[in-house]
């Protein structure tokens, strides 16, 4: 069996057709859509917040203007790859939820599209969730992006002590998804295990006080040592794109594009 595995599209969505050949299926570990309205709001906000400024907030027009970013850039890679192969796919963290858009539509009386909706009507095309799936032979396990604790008591984003109760909550959820998996042949994640592949660089525009810190996931690197898959794909982290080993897996950031 031959797959092909893709790391963060983000809008990306020129490849060459020989990547395909004789592929039997694509898994991609999220965030397939152009992010670049989102990443600058979200960057600067943060600069904001440290600064003991309130955030800044936009328009309902400037915030569908990042919602259509995201959502049309995704729906063309979506398509294009689902013509390719089966593509099984987790969606990361840049993507545009189906019930805030709806929050939005009342807001400004126009239509908005669901992306995660229109995303199921396409064929061949499946986002998989916290869940094992079979393909020939292999056992490929799909978890998605959620925020760890130890991101929130390392990068101290704004709303703290909120932020880690939610971290808590997901983090726990996350760790007995991991535990139901158990032994598989690949894993598909979006962040990295923590201390490999996800120390943050300037290069993509992230705060100063980021630079240098690992925003892996503990609970992901506690898996890997335990159950030790053959093949860990992950993401997010686009400086740490690069491969490593984990006792016997075989680590993957494919970063992006």
């Amino acid at each position: 069996m031959k797959i092909l595995a893709i790391g963060d599209p983000h809008g990306y969505y020129k490849y060459p057709k020989s990547i395909f050949k004789g592929v039997d299926a694509i898994l991609v570990t999220g965030d397939f859509g152009k992010a670049d309205i989102a990443r600058k709001r979200s960057f600067e906000n943060f600069e904001r917040k440290k600064k003991g400024l309130p955030e800044k907030e936009y328009t309902l027009k400037q915030n569908k203007e990042e919602y259509m970013e995201i959502y049309n850039s995704t729906m063309k890679i979506v398509k294009l790859l689902s013509k390719r192969a089966p593509t099984y796919a987790i969606l990361g963290n840049v993507w545009p939820k189906d019930d805030h858009a709806k929050k939005d539509e009342k807001k400004l009386g126009i239509k908005i599209p669901k992306l995660v909706a229109d995303i199921k009507k396409i064929k061949n095309f499946y986002v998989v969730k916290n869940a094992i799936r079979k393909i020939n032979s292999l056992k490929i396990a799909f978890l998605e992006y959620f925020v760890d604790t130890n991101w929130v008591q390392d990068f101290k984003p704004g709303d703290y002590k909120k932020k880690l109760k939610s971290a808590k909550k997901d983090t726990d959820k996350a760790r007995k998804i991991l535990k139901r998996f158990g032994k598989v042949d690949i894993l598909v994640c979006h962040q990295p295990p923590y201390g490999y592949l996800d120390k943050v660089s300037g290069k993509f525009g992230a705060p100063k006080s980021w630079i240098g810190k690992h925003a892996g996931s503990k609970v992901i690197l506690n898996y890997i040592k335990k159950h030790q898959p053959k093949y860990v794909f992950c993401g997010h982290i686009h400086e740490g794109k690069g491969k490593v080993k984990i006792g016997k897996s075989e680590v993957h950031n494919l970063g992006y594009f």
